[in-house]
Parts: structure tokens; C-alpha cells; sequence
């Protein structure tokens, strides 16, 4: 089976994406789906493949929060999923390494190259340009900027027919990574505060989830019109240009955060997280690090922890239906935060993504007959 289908690829790691033809040429193996593609958000782990240094294969199909219809299966022990299933597609991972086997797959053994590096090699590839040349395909087991996906059946989270489908995709990561922090890592409830440094996607994600959950937030960002989505979704929004952040949060959370989460990557920002914290209090972090991070003299004394916080330490087919359903019941707006775009204009959503125009672009390839 061959199916011919729009794609983006990026080429190069400074040029545009360029939207072409592509061709699948295998049907699913035992273990695997194929995704007809609704929409796919757009993360700053994609936009940072320009930053890789080589190590992400290129030329390839980026995109890893999609959501879709499931159109063929391959059948085979565990594959639950059948033709016309709805589904959101999350990352990648082994399945059987001690970490998946304890229910952390984001903390998979091989989560670093199925997800980022490559995966696995492919003779004869099976995603080709028009000209017959290879694609990487793998791009956390999805590549889902394009009309169609072949995935692992674990990648991929059943999900009520009745919801957006187009909108979902950034359950899978972005929106994921924010409220597993809440809701996961930190298991935080009623009574506790919390302070989200970054109020983009997934720090807005956390403030969402927090409210839902209880907490008392104070977001943190630079930009006015973050803060004020922030305030719109329950917390008190701070200037990330405050002066004394630190002691205005300490004063507005009755002596200090229990939780602080750094989505920004910031040394001077994660040192004012921890200077917010209250004794045993925890700061969790999302970003890499692209700089030595230099903590001021006493950071961890008196039970304060930091510890950095893989895809918000999610098990997907849990906590994405857990997600859902607080959207049905108004809990957590995250389409409040989705701007769409169809697949042919990527390069605009990546330039309105790096000027912090929009919060999460989505991207919705175009529809035609198979």
C-alpha cells in the first residue's frame, strides 16, 4: 500500500519548512496504527530541532502533538484500537524497560533516540519525498505535521468522538507536560500554592490545572497579555520584571510557595523560584538548560528540592482522559489558547510562535478523498 499524502519537511536546519507531496509505502505492522491527522500542535521542541546540532536526522517530518481517526491497523497483541477510533497521539517509548514497566514511560531507557535522535533505521524507508528520497519518520513515533501518521499503537490515547478532535493534539505534550506537573509530580490539592514562572502553553496548562485542582497560583511573564490570560484562568499574575519577585510572592502565598514550576529555563528566574519557596518546598523544571545554572547560597536548605520534570511524569492513557473530561466540564479551557492554521501556512505559525503571538499554534492539514 502506498499512500500519497501533504507533509511538511523541514530540510535544513535554517531554511522554512516546505509543505510537499510525500509518499507512505507500508500498510501497519502488527503493533502500529495509521492516523488520519485532524490538526497537530506546534511545540517549541519542534521549533528547537533548528538547535540540535545534527543530532535530529533532517531531511524530516517534525510534529508530535496529533490527533486524529484511526484508518488501518495493524492488529496484534495489545493493539486495542480499531478503524475510526478517535485518537491523540503522545510520545514514544520502549514498553519494557524497568522505567515503563513502573509506569514512568516518559523516562523511558530509549526515550532520547524514538523521540529526538532518529529512532530506529529503516531499509527500504518508508516515508520518501517525490523524488524518492528519505524522510525521517519518527519524529516521537508520529511526524504528525502531515495528513497522515503511522504510529505505534502505545503512542496513542482513545478519546471520546463527541470532543474537538482538530484541538486535541496538545494534550500529547504541551499541555500534558504543564498539568502532570500539577496533578502528577507535585500531587497537589486544595490549600497548596504554587508559582508558574513562563505563561506560555504549558505554564498556562499548570495554572488551569491548578485552579481545577484547588491550589492558590501566581504566574509569572513578561508579557501583558500572558498575564492577563493567567488571571483569566485563576492565578495572580506578576511582572517577570517585578522587583523583589521573589518577597511579592512570598507575601502574596502567606510566607511562600510549596511548588514552583520553571517553564522558561531562566537561571535568574529559577533562583527567584527557589528564594519563593517555603521549607520542604519543590521546584520543578520542564525547559533544558542550554547554560550552567549557578544557584544563589542557601537555594536548598531547609528541605527545599529542585528536579526537572520529563512530559509532566505522565502515563498518557490516564491523565489525557483525565484532562478531557475537565474540559467538558469547564475546567480546563486549554482551547482558549489555540490559535489554528492550516498545514500550508507553517512557516507563519512558527514565526507568530517565536514573537509570542500566539500561544499554541495548531495545524490543520488539508482534507481530500484517500
Amino acid at each position: 500500500m502506498t499512500t500519497r499524502f501533504q507533509a511538511a519537511v523541514l530540510r535544513s536546519y535554517g531554511d522554512p519548512f516546505t509543505v510537499e507531496e510525500v509518499a507512505l509505502s507500508t500498510e501497519p505492522a502488527p503493533g502500529e496504527i495509521l492516523v488520519e491527522i485532524a490538526g497537530a500542535g506546534m511545540c517549541r521542541t519542534d521549533l528547537a530541532v533548528r538547535r540540535s546540532a545534527g543530532r535530529s536526522p533532517l531531511p524530516a517530518v517534525l510534529g508530535h502533538e496529533g490527533a486524529g481517526v484511526v484508518v488501518a491497523t495493524g492488529g496484534g497483541p495489545g493493539t486495542a484500537l480499531g478503524v475510526g477510533d478517535h485518537v491523540v497521539l503522545s510520545f514514544d517509548s520502549c514498553g519494557h524497560c524497568r522505567n515503563c514497566r513502573a509506569a514512568a514511560p516518559a523516562y523511558c531507557d530509549s526515550f532520547a533516540s524514538l523521540n529526538l535522535f532518529g529512532g530506529r533505521a529503516e531499509e527500504p524507508p518508508r516515508l520518501t519525498d517525490a523524488a524518492g528520497k528519505a524522510l525521517a519518520p519518527r519524529w516521537f513515533g508520529q511526524s504528525s505535521f502531515a495528513a497522515y501518521a503511522l504510529v505505534p499503537a502505545r503512542n496513542a490515547v482513545r478519546v471520546d468522538p463527541a470532543l474537538p478532535l482538530e484541538l486535541l493534539g496538545p494534550l500529547g505534550c504541551g499541555f500534558l507536560t504543564g498539568a502532570g506537573a500539577v496533578l502528577n509530580t507535585f500531587a497537589a490539592g486544595p490549600g497548596d500554592t504554587l508559582a508558574v514562572l513562563g505563561a506560555g502553553a504549558v505554564g498556562l496548562a499548570a495554572v488551569m490545572a491548578a485552579t481545577a485542582a484547588g491550589l492558590r497560583t501566581v504566574a509569572v511573564d513578561r508579557h501583558p497579555a500572558r498575564l492577563e490570560l493567567a488571571e483569566r484562568f485563576g492565578a495572580t499574575p506578576l511582572s517577570a520584571g517585578s522587583h523583589g519577585l521573589p518577597g511579592r510572592i512570598r507575601r502574596l502565598t502567606d510566607g511562600g510557595v510549596q511548588y514552583a514550576l520553571d517553564t522558561t529555563a531562566s537561571a535568574p528566574l529559577i533562583n527567584d523560584a527557589l528564594q519563593a519557596l517555603r521549607p520542604t518546598g519543590t521546584l520543578g523544571l520542564v525547559a533544558r538548560l542550554h547554560t550552567p545554572l549557578t544557584l544563589e547560597p542557601g537555594a536548598l536548605d531547609r528541605g527545599r528540592g529542585i528536579r526537572h520534570i520529563c512530559e509532566g511524569d505522565a502515563v498518557p492513557g490516564l491523565l489525557i482522559p483525565r484532562l478531557t473530561g475537565l474540559w467538558q466540564a469547564g475546567r480546563f479551557p486549554f482551547d482558549q489558547l489555540i490559535r489554528t492554521y492550516p498545514l500550508a501556512d507553517i512557516n507563519e505559525a512558527e514565526r507568530d510562535c517565536d514573537a509570542g503571538r500566539v500561544v499554541k499554534p495548531v495545524l490543520l492539514p488539508e482534507r481530500r478523498d484517500r
